[in-house]
């Protein structure tokens, strides 16, 4: 458990693949943390890492990582792996930073929040987008007013690559498919912006190789993983969004990423410059006009930020943040994606969030 007499918590990571290793360096270049342990079964990823961290102690896998006294760990490992290892984690009483998504259902998910609630540990999942200057904008500018009611939100991420890794294509090690890869930032920034509301409905369609994807009636798992879904969302506040997302589309470009909130008194958005996955613009709109409100050199890199942030949170307090909730609350939309692609049951759920 974190000593507060430290200057900076000693972390262990698992999983030293090119996500993992990205978190690691923007640790390194914030000086938040310290870096003590690493375990990865890939000699190639600990070689990689012990050139940058000669000083870190390699560990076989995480039972030995968390007896090096860590204050928290940081997990990128395969989808299937995070719950059970947030879940030891938590227990030794250590923190967490995990990779999205926090785990494959709601119901898992549900399970480590409440870990973290009962050891009052930190929890941080990786949901980097919320973290864009202009994305923290216009939540502001939505919570003050300024675009009105906002009543319809679209947002797409289209990948024309896909992942690299072979078990992002099993449903048994990933969980699903794009949408667990890519709409969970879609779905998150939805329902953050409005604090979490009631998700009253949930419609899909999901495909694998062109061919629709049937609903989940118990053989799930026999399924291939998605690689495209258009989604819709009905929120007790009102609202509609419209989601898509794909793995291997023919875009001509590498990336469309875009997240558009409209109102009665304006809109906003972010989106892609370029096919970049990391450059982005955000923009104020008013009728035909658009007003800038950061260009890709003014948000500078981004994707670090959230594990900096739990990073200075762990060093600050460690407790417990129910902010964390809100993964629930997400997971379950997930599950009524999956549960059906035609109409889904009511969420019922809404907890009371502060971001």
């Amino acid at each position: 458990m974190h000593d507060m007499r430290r200057t900076k918590p000693r972390l262990g990571f698992i999983g030293l693949g090119r996500i993992g290793q990205k978190r690691m360096q923007s640790v390194l270049d914030s000086d938040a943390a310290e870096i003590v342990a690493v375990a990865d079964p890939d000699g190639a990823c600990l070689a990689q890492v012990r050139a940058a961290l000669p000083r870190a102690v390699v560990c076989r896998d995480i039972d030995a990582l968390l007896e090096e006294n860590l204050d928290g760990l940081v997990i990128a490992t395969p989808n299937a792996l995070h719950g059970a290892q947030a879940i030891a984690a938590l227990e030794a009483g250590v923190a967490v930073f995990c990779q999205k998504p926090l785990a494959a259902t709601a119901g898992q998910a549900r399970v480590i929040v409440d870990h973290a609630r009962r050891n009052d540990r930190l929890l941080g999942v990786d949901l980097s987008y919320r973290y864009l200057y202009g994305m923290q904008r216009i939540k502001q500018l939505m919570s003050e007013g300024a675009l009105g009611d906002v009543y319809a939100l679209q947002l797409s991420f289209h990948n024309a690559f896909g992942p690299d890794k072979p078990w992002f294509y099993r449903r048994e090690s990933a969980g699903g498919g794009c949408v667990l890869d890519l709409g969970v930032h879609l779905i998150d920034l939805a329902l953050w912006v409005f604090d979490y509301p009631v998700v009253e409905r949930v419609t899909g369609r999901c495909y694998a190789g062109g061919e629709l994807l049937p609903a989940d009636d118990g053989r799930l798992n026999e399924l291939p993983v998605e690689d495209y879904a258009s989604l819709q969302l009905v929120l007790a506040n009102g609202a509609t969004v419209d989601i898509s997302c794909s793995w291997h589309l023919p875009l001509g470009r590498s990336a469309d990423i875009q997240a558009e909130f409209y109102g009665t008194r304006g809109g906003a958005g972010v989106r892609n410059v370029a096919g970049s996955f990391f450059d982005f613009r955000s923009e104020l709109h008013d009728g035909c006009t658009t007003q800038v409100l950061y260009e890709p050199a003014q948000e500078g890199p981004w994707s670090g930020r959230a594990i900096v942030g739990w990073a200075r949170q762990l060093a600050a307090d460690g407790r417990f943040d129910a902010a964390s909730e809100g993964v629930v609350v997400v997971a379950e939309a997930i599950d009524a994606i999956y549960a059906t692609r035609d109409t889904a049951p009511v969420i019922r759920r809404s907890p009371a969030l502060v971001s």
